[in-house]
């Protein structure tokens, strides 16, 4: 079936149609790299990577350009550089290296180019100065500001109404602006800050800006997706559509926001023990920590566990079970390992969940399907249907970024020479004991090895084992 897609512009799933199936680009907004990644943060690269393999897959490898851009100049990096007494180069480079390091932890694809705002001033210079030669922003005390009311088709994406926002507004606390949602494409930069030089004065730009002009710079316009968290479609991507139309003179045209980015696409908010993460409640949890106590795999596949554009609870059960799934799947890869797995692709039902708008709940069902099945062949000696199985399972999960470990390594975990040996000679003791029926001595050996924090698992073709965690 071909890849459906939901928009959130048209509120509805379309099927995907690139501008040009030779070069197709997909933009999400990256990270703003001033502290570590929080689990919420993990959610959006972890979504588009799925895209960008399927997206890969289905036009090539070289077909395809992921661009996912770095912020590396904002308040609160300023901020952050300012009390270490440090550049922020500083900062960003090493928020930046973590940021990289966690995601690879997480099997998170690198992306084709990763513009940073820095090394591209300049493009971001001449983007304002085109807006406010086609009338739709304003310099005002060394402050550039787009002017929502020049764009008629502003809200649109998110749903909201111009007339009604600036109706609502409350007591504007900026007297140099015309309206109270017009927002800064340039500003001043204060003492000791970074700043730029520009047509208005000293300073840097605004952040929505930003994407805009590096949208253009290193993608062209339109480009074919846009991506980010949901929290983004007001007021980010809602104003990066007006710039970024605007720029090129298309205000007041009817296919205005089709000049910018063919699809949008956002994923769902993520919880932590269904309450919003907040520092003054003290449920802040950073993936930097996360990856750091458990498998990166299982991070992943706890984040693609509920589909992207719906809400995601994280709490101990989900990961719990997150783990849980990975066992079965690499303990079933694990009995096989003898077996050469037959490479024909993805089955027609993986392929039919994951094109139809990224149903990883559904894709994920199928994994489960191909593991029995392996399962079944080793019971029954039927090695051609165990390798036909392998390879589905394994081509699967490569578009969903798991199973990327060595099953055996998997299943053990991170394990002592000496804990290997006595957990070997245990589990030999222990089918010894079943196999003449002693129970006792059986009974005793499990209770030992829940000593050592092991968990067995038994199957067709004998016990596996890892350590807990």
């Amino acid at each position: 079936m071909p890849l459906m897609i939901h928009d959130t512009l048209a509120r509805e799933k379309r099927v995907f149609t690139p501008r040009d199936p030779e070069r197709v680009t997909l933009y999400v907004c990256g990270p703003t790299v001033y502290d570590y990644a929080h689990i919420g943060n993990a959610r959006p690269p972890v979504v588009f990577d799925v895209l960008v393999r399927l997206l890969r897959r289905t036009y090539g490898a070289d077909k395809v350009v992921y661009a996912r851009n770095v912020t590396d100049v904002d308040d609160k990096i300023n901020a952050k550089a300012a009390r270490e007494g440090v550049p922020i180069g500083d900062v960003t480079a090493r928020y930046e290296a973590a940021y990289l390091e966690d995601m690879a932890r997480l099997n998170v694809s690198a992306p084709d180019i990763a513009p940073h705002v820095t090394d591209h001033i300049e493009p971001i210079v001449a983007q304002i100065a085109a807006i406010v030669e086609a009338g739709c922003a304003y310099a005002a005390e060394g402050h550039v500001l787009f002017d929502v009311s020049s764009y008629p088709n502003y809200g649109r994406l998110s749903g909201r109404n111009l007339d009604d926002m600036i109706a609502g507004a409350r007591v504007e606390v900026a007297p140099y602006k015309k309206n109270a949602h017009d927002f800064v494409l340039w500003k001043p930069s204060k003492e000791g800050e970074p700043s730029w030089p520009s047509p208005w004065g000293a300073g840097r730009p605004g952040w929505h800006i930003e994407c805009s002009a590096m949208i253009e710079q290193v993608l062209g316009l339109p480009i074919d997706i846009h991506g980010g968290g949901i929290d983004l479609v007001f007021p980010h991507h809602e104003n990066e559509i007006a710039q970024g139309v605007c720029a090129h003179g298309h205000a007041h045209g009817e296919q205005a926001h089709g000049e910018y980015s063919r699809y949008w696409m956002h994923n769902g908010f993520l919880t932590v023990d269904a309450e919003k993460m907040s520092k003054s409640i003290g449920n802040v949890l950073l993936l930097h920590d996360l990856v750091q106590s458990m498998p990166g795999e299982v991070v992943r596949w706890a984040l693609l566990s509920a589909h992207y554009r719906q809400p995601l609870d994280w709490n101990q059960g989900l990961l719990d079970q997150s783990r849980k799934n990975l066992d079965r799947l690499y303990g079933a890869l694990h009995r096989a390992a003898a077996v050469t797995a037959i490479d024909d692709g993805p089955p027609e039902d993986f392929l039919k969940a994951i094109e139809d708008d990224l149903n990883t709940p559904g894709a994920m069902a199928t994994l489960f399907a191909l593991s029995s099945d392996i399962e079944r062949g080793m019971t029954a000696g039927d090695l051609d249907a165990v390798a036909i199985a392998k390879g589905r399972l394994l081509a699967a999960a490569d578009l969903l970024g798991v199973l990327q470990a060595d099953p055996a390594a998997w299943l053990e975990g991170e394990v002592t020479d000496s804990l290997r040996t006595e957990v070997e000679a245990l589990l030999e003791q222990r089918a010894a004991a079943r196999a003449a029926k002693d129970w006792p001595e059986a009974d005793r050996i499990r209770d030992r090895l829940n000593a050592l924090d092991v968990v067995v698992m038994d199957g067709p073709q004998g016990a596996t084992w890892r350590v807990k965690g």
